[in-house]
């Protein structure tokens, strides 16, 4: 109704403004009419605006609407705004916008869809040849073996990165949810990670009951635990630290925790490393660091209705907390 006020001002004004300028007319003429006659005239043309301007309501009152609340657009479908001029205009404006809209976000998606077809194969593709080079090298001993290993298994674990970082966008498609023995999906994550943990003198310590399960997805909670071992390990520097790695049951929820000894995350910081491509002040010291760990690790959990937190000192460590919701997926 506001809209309608605002927009009827101009008509409203330019009335006002005839209506002064009518008793001037007849006073400047000379005729001497009666004020009840002036009254009576300015009354009924009024009466005649005011009905004028409620059948002109009644005609545009959705049109008004949604102008005034463009926020309230059904997103999927347009609702007829009336059957004049103005609002059929308007309405057929709004459908041509819609359909050039849609048509640019088809392209779009087919074109995401290439690309994630491309980007799967593609390191498919590439996992082939590093399989066969760390077959190779598990015949030689030397320590240029030892490093060009080391190098492969930081391609590797970038492919993967890449791999499920297009997987993302399509989780549902790519998502099942069984129910799994926690300590095992550790110990796993563990195995799959010694190398790095053997090459950096960083020991590990499992405090996971043997009978705890949970809800969720194995490839993808596989994955970030890599993710969170892998960061933890890179930034406990010196030998003789350690990962500890617990579990333990509140409610209906399963927290597990992971703690490192490395060099802990900056306050100024804390709130950013979630963000993704951020590496903060203390991951600019490691080159490796490429600030997509701990996004896609908010990312996923995100998606499987997890919660994660983060706790950090700098030179005391750091933990992360993932909160497992026992309702979240479980039948």
């Amino acid at each position: 109704m506001r809209l309608f006020w605002k927009d009827q001002l101009p008509l409203l004004l330019f009335y006002v403004l005839q209506m002064i300028l009518i008793p001037i007319l007849y006073w400047i003429s000379g005729e001497n009419r009666p004020p009840a006659i002036m009254g009576y005239g300015v009354l009924l043309s009024g009466v005649i605006l005011l009905l004028y301007l409620g059948y002109r309501y009644v005609q545009h009152r959705r049109l008004y609407a949604l102008l005034s609340f463009p926020h309230n657009i059904p997103v999927d479908h347009l609702t007829p705004l009336g059957d004049v001029t103005l609002p059929e205009a308007v309405n057929e404006l709004l459908r041509n916008i819609d359909r050039q809209y849609q048509e640019k976000l088809n392209v779009h998606v087919r074109q995401m869809d290439q690309h994630i077809v491309f980007i799967n194969r593609w390191v498919h593709q590439m996992k082939t040849p590093i399989s066969v080079i760390q077959l190779t090298l598990q015949d030689l001993e030397d320590e240029t073996a030892s490093s060009i290993q080391e190098e492969l298994e930081k391609l590797r674990k970038g492919l993967e990165m890449v791999i499920y970082t297009s997987r993302l966008d399509r989780f549902e498609d790519d998502f099942h949810v069984e129910s799994l023995f926690l300590r095992k999906t550790v110990s796993e994550a563990v195995s799959e990670n010694r190398r790095l943990f053997i090459r950096r003198g960083v020991s590990v310590n499992i405090q996971v009951d043997a009978g705890l399960r949970i809800y969720s997805d194995a490839k993808w909670l596989m994955f970030m635990l890599t993710q969170i071992l892998t960061n933890a390990v890179n930034y406990t520097a010196g030998s003789g630290k350690a990962v500890t790695i617990s579990a333990q049951r509140l409610g209906n929820d399963t927290i597990l925790e992971i703690s490192d000894q490395g060099i802990g995350i900056s306050p100024e910081d804390l709130k950013r490393v979630f963000n993704p491509y951020f590496t903060g002040e203390r991951g600019r010291q490691y080159h490796e660091s490429t600030g997509m760990g701990l996004y896609l690790v908010k990312e996923i959990c995100t998606r499987l209705g997890y919660a994660v937190e983060l706790e950090s000192q700098p030179e005391a460590g750091t933990t992360i907390r993932i909160i497992v919701n026992g309702n979240a997926h479980r039948q």
